[in-house]
């Protein structure tokens, strides 16, 4: 992880992030701002050649039904998510194609089986890396996508094991079920510097093509392949071979839609990225010389990316230290060369860019959408969580004391 110093080189205080009325807010508050999200909608289609078809974004970031309506609007009909939640706001939403890419068992998968039936306009697949997971999709419509391992060891079947996928591919079609490509997430190189980023990446591309190739040879056709969320967005777009294919390859980045301190730090600048999505957070307390402390918590900005968990902007003498559950102690340091870098008053709003921003969405209810530092709505965080654990009317509510 950068210093603090080096990811605020190009996230300086810009105006446009301020909010007006800000004493009514009530914080933390989560603030999202609409113009910066298109425009890094508009970045990443421009990367892909305007072709929308070749976006799969993964909603797990968006998690709200205004920012997939935005996706959408701009020809967007290809989603990746991770939960039945998301899952059934994506239905809604009007998406035509989704995947669940979280491997799905037992009450799990039958909700899934639930909402492909629900919505039958809806393409809907899963992912499976072995017979059991093929079995339990028999006799539904979903289609299935074999999950590869990278490397990153967290599901899938190893990508040297080629014979297990050429064994797998078929035994979908005799289930009765479709086999609709390959999913591929290397995100364990999100912390390599480039060139080994790309270096890294590229070779497990390759490997990668190596499978596509025995499934053709044994007379499996490989429809679509899936790589690369946010970190390794670029290496998939330098891979000149993913272009070749008689397969259709597509991109699941899902952080770039609002961005956060980690993504901007792994993008090229020039890519025009820029942060959508702030924490608005109140000083609370000035408890020694040299800190401060505000209401935003690991219950506020997600710590699972480390510490510091944000960017404080406009403010590159703070430094965001350990977080409790709502208190964020930052370390001052003194002598800052701009007006904004004197220690914040008890009361100041501070804007906080999240070191990772799809956990700190979901950690709000509710979003306030501000343009030309003006608050335009409040939206419901629509995805956020999970559906509850039984669907409605499997059990029965007792009376306390039975």
């Amino acid at each position: 992880m950068a210093t603090q110093k080096s990811m605020l080189q190009h996230l300086s205080w810009d105006p446009r992030y301020g909010v007006s009325a800000i004493e009514d807010v009530l914080t933390p508050a989560l603030v999202l701002y609409p113009d910066a999200i298109q425009a890094n909608i508009e970045a990443t289609l421009r990367l892909l050649s305007g072709d929308a078809s070749r976006w799969r974004v993964h909603i797990k970031t968006a998690k709200l039904d205004y920012t997939l309506r935005m996706l959408l609007a701009r020809g967007v009909r290809n989603f990746k998510c991770a939960t039945t939640l998301e899952l059934l706001i994506a239905c809604r939403a009007g998406a035509a194609d989704i995947l669940f890419a979280y491997p799905a068992m037992g009450a799990n998968a039958r909700r899934a089986r639930e909402l492909a039936q629900q919505f039958p306009d809806v393409r809907i697949s899963v992912l499976a890396e072995n017979d059991e997971q093929i079995e339990q999709w028999r006799g539904s419509s979903v289609g299935i996508f074999l999950d590869i391992n990278p490397g990153m060891n967290r599901t899938g079947i190893d990508q040297s094991d080629t014979n297990k996928v050429t064994e797998l591919a078929p035994t979908i079609k005799k289930s009765g079920l479709e086999f609709r490509g390959l999913h591929y997430y290397d995100g364990q190189f999100a912390s390599s510097p480039e060139p080994e980023r790309t270096q890294a990446a590229h070779r497990g591309y390759d490997e990668l093509l190596k499978i596509a190739g025995e499934l053709l040879r044994s007379g499996t056709n490989v429809p679509e392949i899936i790589t690369a969320g946010t970190p390794t967005f670029p290496c998939s777009l330098s891979y000149e071979n993913f272009r070749r294919g008689s397969f259709i390859h597509r991109v699941s980045p899902g952080t770039v839609v609002y961005c956060d301190a980690t993504s901007l730090q792994q993008l090229p600048a020039e890519y025009g990225y820029q942060p959508g999505a702030l924490v608005l957070t109140r000083v609370v307390s000035h408890p020694h010389h040299g800190m401060i402390t505000c209401d935003a918590g690991h219950k506020t900005v997600s710590a699972d990316a480390g510490v510091p968990t944000c960017v404080v902007l406009g403010h590159e003498d703070l430094t965001p230290l350990s977080p409790s559950e709502e208190h964020l102690p930052m370390a001052v340091r003194e002598g800052g060369k701009t007006p904004r870098n004197k220690t914040p008053r008890i009361g100041e709003v501070l804007y906080l860019l999240p070191r990772h921003v799809c956990p700190t969405v979901n950690n709000f209810d509710d979003a306030l959408l501000v343009r030309n530092g003006n608050i335009e709505s409040i939206e419901i965080v629509s995805a956020r969580g999970r559906e509850a654990p039984l669907p409605q009317g499997a059990h029965q509510v007792l009376p306390v004391g039975s």
